[in-house]
């Protein structure tokens, strides 16, 4: 195969701001959520928080889980519509430098941005313009590419517009045609809520692994506890991954279901945990990690992004991996 995984989602610039609580309540934005806005508010949100701002890079969910898999060793590509501006560009070459292929037609408009609202208490606040990326078409998918794949990885924020969900489903039908894996991430509670029925339907026909944090899992499965979620998983597809914050995380495969404890750190970021755990539990299972090592590098790299501001690490410290695994 070409790719370990190929990945769909939204292509943001992120822009990150470190604000105080006030500062966020004065936005009336929900504190840990993720809202969608246009380009106006865009404008006037960072114009009222531009003195906070203290990180700005190429970003958006599905594009930190590609970076993810390629500094552990893997090889990606990403597709999803970006703009012919500068940051279009700057956004192009950031993630070629980080070893992912990009498979991503430039269009006439605006790129996406995104901006993280970045609390004392680590939670981040997600304030999202998508741009072009909602005009992201069947068309524009790269079956060449992804039928070269080990995986096909699609995020749940896709659930934008109509042409967003032809698009997935287009590359979807074509990976199940092909004999290549489906992952979905649940991304986030506000998408859930949103297409739930959409996430059931396309759970059942097409994924084989299913990703998603306590939260978005319960609401899901219309269960009260991680437990009882992961249990009716079994109903969707073969494999799902949930994530329980301080508690570490559950994986099941088949019949087979594994606890893994968090790694404990000092929080001081919570972007790109989510994404950071879905780029190390799509390397296990690309590399024939088994099902306890896969949970235990998942949790070990998305730690190790919470450690820190940004969603991204800087580089993997390959002997604590080893060590994780109780290897010299």
């Amino acid at each position: 195969m070409k790719y370990d995984v190929f990945g769909m989602c939204n292509p943001l610039y992120d822009i990150q701001a470190e604000v105080s609580d006030p500062v966020l309540l004065s936005t009336g934005y929900d504190k840990g959520g993720m809202s969608l806005i246009g380009e106006d508010q865009q404008k006037e949100l960072i114009s009222a928080i531009y003195e906070h701002i203290v990180n700005a890079e190429s970003g958006g969910s599905g594009a930190n889980t590609m970076i993810g898999i390629s500094m552990l060793g893997g090889s990606t590509c990403f597709t999803g519509k970006l703009g012919s501006d500068e940051h279009g560009k700057l956004y192009a070459d950031k993630l070629n430098e980080k070893g992912v292929v990009l498979c991503a037609p430039h269009g006439e408009g605006t790129t996406g941005i995104c901006v993280v609202l970045i609390t004392p208490d680590a939670e981040r606040t997600l304030c999202t313009f998508l741009g072009i990326s909602r005009e992201l078409s069947p068309d524009d998918v790269d079956i060449d590419a992804l039928i070269a794949s080990k995986y096909l990885y699609v995020t749940g924020y896709l659930w934008d517009t109509e042409s967003q969900m032809a698009a997935v489903i287009r590359a979807m039908s074509a990976a199940t045609h092909h004999g290549v894996k489906v992952a979905l991430s649940l991304s986030d509670p506000f998408c859930v809520h949103r297409h739930r029925d959409a996430f059931l339907n396309i759970a059942t026909e097409y994924v084989d692994l299913l990703i998603g944090n306590h939260e978005e899992m319960q609401a899901l499965t219309n269960t009260t506890n991680p437990e009882d979620a992961i249990s009716a998983t079994v109903a969707l597809c073969d494999m799902a991954a949930i994530t329980i914050g301080a508690r570490g995380s559950i994986l099941r495969d088949g019949d087979s279901i594994v606890t893994v404890p968090a790694f404990r750190v000092e929080p001081t970021d919570t972007t790109g945990a989510g994404d950071m755990y879905a780029a190390g539990l799509l390397y296990g299972i690309t590399h024939g990690l088994t099902l306890e090592k896969t949970g235990r590098l998942a949790g070990y790299v998305a730690a190790q992004v919470v450690s820190k501001l940004g969603p991204r690490l800087e580089f993997i410290d390959f002997d604590a991996v080893a060590n994780i695994f109780g290897e010299s």
